[in-house]
């Protein structure tokens, strides 16, 4: 019995080809109408709505939804010294890497007398999300809070779901990850209403111009219903992993890294594209012994043998990269003879990952990139967690009074050709000779 379903392409892609590659069935737009009531519930009554929010979803009574900062620094005093050591490495890697960001001020001459100057200005205050349900994330915390420190914004918070096993707080390597980045603003919330928290602001947390962060379904879904309110960073739902690989990949290599990604979540997603069927059927072979040899067996089982997980057979590489681009994964590995060539034509993907010693792994933990990244298809228009995304770019227009009369014969011939006088007599008010028309 296979583990994972096979989608066989080898006689020609369908003209609606995200229509048949795997995908959840729940989706974002249909977690919509359940998060709605729970973001109103959150803007109307705030901590009271979370406290309850949080023992109905959490299983967990809490007092306060803000975590007491003695409780951040007594996790960081017990971190194992091994943890300690690889986030403090992580840490410094993903500085290195977001340093690098940052955009200088661009000034452009545009006409003598006459610049626009592009100013990148971080946003004021964001809200970061660490999921906390299945696993522990202080990797998140990373990958979140770096970037905003690096473009320099001036208030940071941290929310991530209360647990009942350490007393309605967040997981300890959560609290010590903070208290690492020097983060002491940290809230005992996750699902829906943290976005909701954020957004709206509350008697203990004040509101955010923005928020960033992986969790479930329902978490992207208060993003999109909430966007325009908060600024985010995109949609990015339950983890998925992609495969474009050919018949010079190591089965073992590939089913590892396949059941990597499986082990987040039961509706995690893994899907390899493959024109070698000897590959398709090795790693078939090899998923079972692999996956009995995890601590989370069941859970990966069901995350491979779910429709958002499957081996998808084309019939070449050129195929392969249409399904990836088609795909638009938020992790994409790339295990083939030439992977540079593959991974040039990749347009749609969070991140690609050269190589048979470039795993997903490594970008999740250690790498320096970013492990937030788009999921659900939204790789084709968002990008991964990034300097940028913390920045504003804010355009100062500075033009002399001769600069601005060279333009102004223009400005009024199109003020008249957009039927807006009022445009065109804002620039005559400070002449005192006729533009002509």
């Amino acid at each position: 019995m296979r583990v994972i379903s096979r989608i066989d392409l080898r006689q020609g892609l369908p003209s609606d080809l995200r229509a048949v590659l795997p995908r959840a069935a729940l989706d974002v737009e249909t977690a919509l109408e359940a998060v709605r009531p729970i973001c109103e519930d959150v803007r109307h009554r705030g901590v009271a709505a979370l406290r309850e929010l949080t023992a109905r979803f959490d299983g967990v009574e809490i007092e306060s939804t803000r975590v007491p900062r003695e409780a951040v620094d007594r996790a960081l005093d017990e971190l194992d010294p091994a943890v300690r050591a690889a986030l403090e490495e992580s840490i410094r890697r993903a500085r290195l890497v977001h340093r690098e960001q940052r955009r200088p001020d661009v000034t452009t001459r545009v006409v003598p007398g006459g610049t626009v100057t592009e100013r990148w200005v971080p946003v004021s205050r964001v809200g970061l999300y660490v999921p906390g349900g299945r696993a522990v994330y202080p990797s998140s915390v990373v990958m979140n809070v770096v970037p905003a420190q690096e473009a320099g914004v001036g208030s940071l918070a941290v929310t991530s779901p209360a647990q009942a096993e350490f007393g309605g707080l967040p997981h300890p390597a959560i609290l010590a990850a903070c208290g690492l980045l020097g983060v002491d603003e940290v809230y005992a919330v996750g699902g829906a209403q943290a976005v909701a928290m954020f957004a709206y602001g509350t008697e203990e947390c004040a509101p955010a111009a923005m928020v960033t962060g992986p969790g479930n379904v329902y978490v992207a879904a208060a993003k999109r219903l909430l966007k325009g309110i908060i600024g985010i960073d995109a949609e990015a739902g339950p983890t998925e992993i992609a495969i474009i690989a050919d018949r010079t990949a190591d089965p073992v290599h590939v089913a590892a890294d396949l059941i990597s990604q499986a082990e987040h979540d039961v509706v995690a997603a893994a899907v390899l594209v493959t024109d070698s069927l000897e590959l398709a059927e090795a790693v078939e072979k090899e998923l079972p012994g692999q996956v009995n040899a995890t601590r989370h067996a069941a859970r990966i089982t069901e995350a491979l043998s779910g429709e958002q997980s499957g081996i998808v057979l084309v019939s070449d590489l050129d195929d392969a990269i249409e399904v990836a681009n088609a795909y638009a994964a938020e992790h994409l590995e790339i295990q083939t003879a030439e992977p540079h060539r593959v991974a040039a034509r990749i347009r749609n993907a969070g991140a690609i990952f050269i190589g048979p010693y470039s795993p997903v792994s490594l970008g999740d933990y250690l790498a320096g990139s970013n492990h937030v990244l788009p999921t659900g298809g939204c790789a084709c228009h968002s990008s991964g967690l990034s300097v940028q995304t913390f920045l504003r770019g804010i355009h100062v227009v500075d033009y002399s009074r001769e600069a601005l009369a060279e333009a102004a014969r223009h400005v009024c011939v199109l003020a008249d050709a957009e039927d807006l006088p009022a445009h065109g007599a804002a620039i005559r008010a400070r002449f005192d000779w006729k533009i002509p028309s």
